[in-house]
């Protein structure tokens, strides 16, 4: 494998320079359109705006390209005529220019072209033809959810499963390129609102307040070394404008309905915006059937059937309060509060289990389970930039306090197997949890030269965590009977983790030879962890320096095409519920429990991308290869009664190569189409000699999306949208494939200031079943999880006020906390019933 990726590094730098050398050179027959795209504002460049030509009367591009980082394109494979130049970015409006070709032998220089923020005339222009939804840069993917209707009504779970190379279940468990091991910013920043978990975060996202999501396969040093497999940033809408807005938005549907507000106001200096969105679910119905057959050490053969139906209800709010202050001409201050609420309750109702030794019935049960999962959580941030008369010389100092408190808890209540309305007994679990975190951040960026193409940047970061669990366990006799508290230690215990992060970077930007870039970057993290236990246990986990190369090259070829090659190291630490010594019995038959004493993963990341623009068609191609050691696997036992005991170890190692390819063609002004695949091939083996314990498993895994849009008369839209996931190769089994769509009817009214949709969600379907095994020599379980997800919506949304153009470009800095191996399940496919968890100590 080494030799292979050695090879197309080689490849890389030997067939870029061959593409040079087939460049035309001056002096040729061959003629160009050349232009700059520039801010019409600040007059800096619009780096990789998109520039397609299209003849006069038709509807169709025939020629195009991809701006360069200095916003300088170059049309070539063109006929005479006269023709309109579209060109277009994500959050500045399409700017058109006739070009009238007489020649095919010269050039045609269009110069400077300026490009203005598409709210700078929100009531006043009419964007004809369709916006891309996809955007290709060379540190990044950008998917522009501004421009898909289809999620209108939903959430940020909606909005990313539109992304490419990501990959979110039907829990919205996030996964890119097959590793749930990422790191979720908002605007830039984490937040505590995204404490629980990434598929919680998102659930409070609603998906009309959404932007914009950046995937980063390849994080430079100035970002913190969590996140093996990347980056998403999802980028919420903003108010840059002069002037008083209100945004109004709900919806309602057969599975959820959802209210929300946000206003903004600007006047000179000052910039104000207050908002609230809150999300009901209801209606989320399901089922679930699991079979597992465990080898005992005496040598009988146990088996456990178990069903039951399922059923979840939801509350999401996220709440927040804005200001930003520009001091004067090179120095800002922003400020924020964000406040968030999750309130989850789960049933699992008619839950049967049966267990067998051999053939022979041993026992029936018959139980309830009900699970309640509350938090709620703040943010408070305040951020310091200084800028200089040096275009791109940049100081910032930035602060963030979060805070997440969380109430996890179950009850499980067995009935009498005589009368299925008599209460046996009841067990309970109570677990609530804190998380607190305090950042520091100090960054410095400089041009070296004149052109602001060599560029420096430095800083220095340090993160303060406190993390505390307090898990207890009660058991009652009978319906009516007081819950008295087990005095056992493994049961009843507090947990407390402090932990302590201190950073510093350098990162070099630089051009070489023809048409390269080249951005190296060091980081290094000093990472010290204190636990303890209130009583009897005791974790010694000693510190650690970690030691975080980067690097990006890329070459600019002919017509605004791109290759670009990565390399980076990333350390993924383990979040709490890997750590949290709590045991969950939720499910009897299947026990699990954290390990405190986990060491963090170690991933290197490769990565060769190709980007080109032909006629109407936007295509990306990359290949990856990742290798993480220390991988955190579970690690199951079997007890003699048949329970399968679960817990974790860096016992694993995880490898993946495989390959993303997705498109964007706008076959006319009325239609655009865009899609993609994901495919790779996972190997997985826990390295371990014990014939009881050792595992390993490969295969391929790949999933596709398509997209598609259509304008009719008078402001209606179709917009329909496609998600497929095969079966996903795991350590011991596989999780299964699913499939799901959508359709959506929009119609704008009122000046475009307002809209209303309809949509409807798998409206072939009943419900979806995702089949998941797990194969050891002496496990073997299948289970069957359901979900009735057929949905149909309704959404209306409507502005209120008039914004004027605001000439201050204000820059705006935030805190990045790249952080943690996240509490949800990730696309692991393990069988694990809520209850018993806690927050993580650190968000993403």
């Amino acid at each position: 494998m080494k030799n292979l990726l050695n090879l197309a590094f080689a490849f890389f730098f030997i067939g870029t320079s061959m593409t040079l050398a087939q460049q035309p050179q001056a002096g040729t027959t061959a003629g160009r359109i050349i232009g700059t795209a520039k801010d019409l504002k600040t007059g800096e460049a619009v780096g990789y705006a998109t520039a397609a030509l299209y003849k006069v009367g038709t509807d169709v591009s025939t020629s195009g390209a991809v701006a360069d980082g200095d916003g300088v394109f170059y049309i070539t494979g063109y006929d005479l005529g006269e023709y309109e130049l579209h060109l277009t970015f994500l959050g500045y409006e399409t700017i058109k220019r006739t070009v009238n070709i007489n020649s095919l032998s010269t050039d045609i220089n269009l110069g400077e072209i300026g490009m203005t923020d598409e709210g700078v005339a929100l009531e006043e222009v009419t964007v004809q033809g369709q916006r891309e939804l996809i955007e290709e840069r060379v540190d990044r993917t950008i998917y522009k959810a501004e421009n898909d209707k289809t999620t209108a009504g939903g959430d940020g779970t909606d909005v990313l499963r539109r992304v490419p190379m990501l990959s979110v279940d039907l829990d919205g468990n996030v996964s890119m390129r097959g590793s749930s091991n990422i790191l979720v910013l908002i605007n830039n920043r984490p937040s505590a609102i995204a404490a629980s978990s990434i598929s919680d975060a998102l659930k409070q996202i609603p998906a009309d307040e959404i932007k914009a999501v950046e995937v980063i396969t390849s994080p430079s040093a100035r970002f913190d070394a969590e996140g093996t497999s990347g980056v998403i940033n999802i980028i919420t809408k903003k108010n840059t404008l002069q002037g008083a807005t209100l945004n109004v938005n709900t919806g309602f549907g057969l599975r959820g309905s959802n209210l929300g507000l946000q206003g903004s106001a600007r006047k000179g200096k000052f910039g104000f915006s207050l908002g609230g969105f809150g999300r009901a679910g209801y209606n989320i119905l399901g089922s679930f059937e699991n079979k597992q057959v465990t080898n005992n050490a005496d040598g009988t053969v146990s088996t456990s059937m178990q069903s039951a139906d399922t059923e979840r209800r939801d509350v999401f709010g996220r709440y927040n309060f804005g200001v930003d202050y520009d001091i004067n001409e090179y120095n800002f201050l922003t400020g924020a509060v964000n406040f968030g609420l999750r309130n989850s309750e789960n049933w699992q109702t008619d839950f049967l289990t049966q267990n067998y030794l051999g053939d022979v019935l041993r026992g029936t049960q018959n139980r309830g389970t009900n699970t309640i999962d509350n938090s709620n959580s703040v943010d408070v941030s305040l951020n310091y930039t200084r800028t200089f008369e040096k275009k791109g010389r940049e100081l910032s100092f930035l602060t963030l306090y979060s805070n997440n408190d969380r109430d996890n808890s179950f009850t499980n209540t067995l009935f009498d197997n005589e009368d299925l309305d008599e209460v046996f007994s009841r067990t309970r679990n109570v677990n609530p949890s804190k998380n607190e975190e305090f950042t520091v951040q100090l960054d410095y960026v400089t041009p070296l030269d004149e052109k602001g193409n060599k560029i420096l940047e430095y800083g220095a970061k340090n993160i303060l965590r406190k993390a505390y669990s307090d898990f207890s366990y009660f058991l009652a006799e009978g319906e009516d009977g007081e819950f008295v508290e087990l005095e056992d230690p493994s049961l009843n215990n507090e947990f407390s983790y402090d932990q302590n992060v201190t950073a510093g970077y350098a990162s070099y930007t630089t051009p070489f030879l023809t048409n390269y870039t080249l951005k190296a970057g060091l980081r290094y993290e000093y990472t010290t962890i204190k636990a303890d236990f209130k009583t009897e246990f005791e974790a010694e986990i000693p510190s650690y320096g970690t030691l975080v190369p980067s690097l990006n090259a890329s070459r600019k070829l002919k017509n605004g095409n791109l290759i670009k090659a990565a390399y980076n190291r990333r350390i993924q630490r383990p979040s709490l519920r890997f750590l949290n010594p709590n045991i969950d019995i939720s499910n009897p038959q299947q026990i699990s429990q954290g390990n405190p004493e986990l060491d963090p993963e170690m991933t290197d990341n490769y990565e060769l991308g190709y980007s080109t623009f032909i006629k109407s068609t936007t295509l990306n191609f990359t290949g990856f290869f990742r290798n993480t050691t220390g991988s955190i696997q579970p690690l199951r036992t079997v007890r003699n009664d048949g329970v399968i005991s679960t817990t974790y170890d860096n016992i694993g190692q995880e490898r993946a190569v495989g390959t993303n390819i997705f498109f964007n063609i706008n076959i006319s002004n009325k239609l655009s189409l865009n899609g993609g695949t994901d495919l790779y091939y996972a190997m997985l083996d826990n390295g371990l000699s014990d014939p009881q314990f050792a595992a390993k498993n490969d295969g391929f895994v790949i999933s596709g999306r398509l997209f598609g849009n259509y304008t009719l008369p008078k402001d209606w839209q179709i917009q329909v949208f496609s998600f497929a996931r095969g079966r996903q190769v795991q350590l011991q089994g596989s999780s299964g494939g699913f499939a799901m769509y959508g359709l959506n009817f929009n119609k704008q009214f009122a000046e475009k200031k307002g809209s209303i949709g309809f949509g409807a969600e798998n409206f072939l379907m009943k419900e979806f079943k995702i089949n998941n095994e797990i194969i050891t020599p002496t496990i073997m379980q299948n289970s069957t999880n359901a979900m009735r997800n057929m949905n149909l919506k309704v959404n209306f949304s409507y502005r209120i006020g008039k914004m004027s153009m605001d000439q201050r470009a204000r820059r705006k800095k935030s805190i990045n906390n790249d952080d943690l191996k996240d509490g949800g399940d990730g696309g692991q496919g393990e069988n694990q019933n809520a209850g018993g968890g806690a927050a993580p100590v650190r968000n993403r």
